[in-house]
């Protein structure tokens, strides 16, 4: 199945990956993003694929600019089959009780209100196109298993994703909208790069930590969207086979 997809964060690491893998698969593809020239190469490189895409310049965090971004993509391809909710960020890690009400608030209103905002949005469109329907895949994050030290903004957010896709999954059986979250682990982008060098275990100490090829989340992003909507992952997790994960803490 392809059809057409809105990808938030799209400019770059998973969601330009993803973006790509999808164009592979024969999507067509919004692109959205706050760096609109990011957004344009991603969608330069879709297109050598073949790909129709078109770059959407929104920040999530804006309600009137997620209006306008849904609005842009129903003109251009006049409707929606896929939703990534990928677009988000983190705080400073710094100690739980040094972090400012803003750096905190930067963090929920990215990477929850973003989603809702956009969830709404995909749900408006999706209910009234013919045929109905769609799919949603928000971007979890295996940190809310298993948070880093000094992670609480980042960690709380993508707990709460898990609730938001909950309710997105049972709010959309009436409508044809399935909803399902992949968890990601150390998956190599520009974000992660320093992994490689070390970051903070639980204990303490500096270590470095394995990562794994960016390809490898865009394919299970390639495989959960092109399932029909008779079938759903609901939850995925792909990580770096050696990374501290399973026992972290």
């Amino acid at each position: 199945m392809a059809g057409i997809a809105l990808i938030t964060g799209a400019g770059s690491g998973i969601g330009r990956a993803s973006a790509l893998a999808l164009a592979d698969a024969g999507w067509s593809l919004a692109l959205a993003g706050r760096r609109l020239q990011r957004l344009e190469e991603t969608g330069e490189a879709a297109r050598a694929k073949g790909a129709e895409a078109v770059a959407i310049e929104a920040d999530v965090r804006d309600a009137v600019a997620v209006e306008r971004l849904f609005a842009e993509a129903e003109t251009r391809f006049g409707r929606l089959d896929l939703l990534f909710n990928n677009a988000g960020t983190g705080a400073p890690p710094k100690p739980l009780e040094d972090l400012t009400p803003d750096e905190w608030r930067r963090v929920v209103d990215v990477n929850l209100t973003g989603a809702f905002l956009c969830t709404q949005g995909a749900f408006r469109l999706m209910k009234r196109q013919t045929p109905r329907g769609g799919r949603i895949i928000n971007n979890g994050s295996i940190s809310a298993h298993a948070p880093r030290p000094n992670s609480a903004p980042y960690t709380a957010t993508k707990h709460a994703i898990t609730g938001l896709t909950r309710s997105t999954s049972l709010d959309g059986r009436a409508f044809d909208i399935a909803c399902g979250q992949i968890d990601i682990g150390n998956a190599a982008t520009p974000l992660t790069a320093r992994m490689a060098q070390g970051v903070p275990q639980a204990d303490g100490r500096l270590a470095p930590e394995p990562l794994m090829d960016v390809d490898d989340v865009a394919r299970a992003i390639v495989y959960m969207a092109g399932l029909p909507l008779t079938a759903n992952v609901q939850f995925l997790t792909v990580m770096a086979t050696a990374m501290p994960f399973i026992g972290r803490g």
